[in-house]
């Protein structure tokens, strides 16, 4: 985006999310936590390149930390070309873009050390709860009408934006759970199963079967049949897990 250009306004449904994810840290590790959730923002695309993070009084009222803590937080991430400061009218603090596709070296070198069976064990985990939550207690209209726009926004992406756009559906569905604490673990774990999709390459074939996925996952949860729900989630998941393990061995 252009620093003469005005940020564009959050998408509908991104400030709830932006609330699961970036929460009042905890005496002691102020700093690594809030550094932590902000590359969680990040790395879930809930801010996307090019984009605006929240102003640096609203972030540091959101994490309860000071200002001066959240400017050396910003300086680690823009140390590591993840954002950087605009001044002027429209300045603030911007998320660049991310490179596509960082190749078979990078991916070894973000697994190192990462149990991968265990993350995508629980990733499959949250999500199938998440969308038997979902489809049991039904949602109301606001919810209905967010998970469908999400749905919707997913059939409409290029294919730059598919992920990032994928990853806001899975994340309306675990807000829309009704568990708080189901959401901010699902966050944390996808942000982690991202770094890991960032470095495998986007298959047509597999983002249409993964739309065909999505649609029956969301129609079952519409339709309140948390068996179909909880089927549909599975299946999505074990493909995506299939896909990096492909990759990985």
């Amino acid at each position: 985006m252009s620093p003469h250009r005005s940020p564009q306004p959050p998408r509908p449904g991104s400030d709830g999310t932006l609330a699961t994810v970036l929460r009042p840290v905890r005496g002691g590790n102020g700093f690594e936590e809030a550094l932590e959730q902000i590359l969680q923002v990040v790395r879930l695309g809930l801010v996307p390149g090019g984009e605006r993070l929240p102003a640096e009084r609203e972030l540091a009222d959101r994490l309860g930390i000071s200002r001066v803590t959240l400017r050396e937080v910003l300086k680690v991430l823009g140390d590591q070309g993840l954002v950087e400061p605009r001044r002027g009218r429209y300045g603030g603090t911007f998320v660049l873009p991310r490179p596509q596709a960082a190749g078979e070296d990078e991916l070894r070198r973000r697994i190192a050390g990462v149990d991968v069976e265990d993350t995508l064990r629980f990733r499959e985990v949250l999500e199938v709860g998440a969308a038997g939550l979902c489809a049991e207690q039904g949602l109301d209209a606001a919810g209905a009408a967010r998970l469908r726009a999400a749905l919707a926004d997913t059939h409409e992406a290029p294919l730059a934006e598919y992920r990032r756009r994928d990853t806001l559906l899975h994340l309306a569905l675990a807000e829309l759970s009704g568990s708080p604490s189901l959401a901010v673990q699902y966050a944390a774990v996808r942000a982690g199963v991202n770094g890991l999709l960032d470095c495998i390459p986007l298959l047509v074939r597999n983002l249409e079967h993964s739309q065909r996925q999505h649609t029956a996952l969301v129609e079952a949860v519409l339709g309140r049949d948390a068996q179909a729900a909880r089927k549909a989630m599975r299946e999505h998941c074990a493909g995506t897990a299939a896909l990096l393990r492909g990759f990985l061995t």
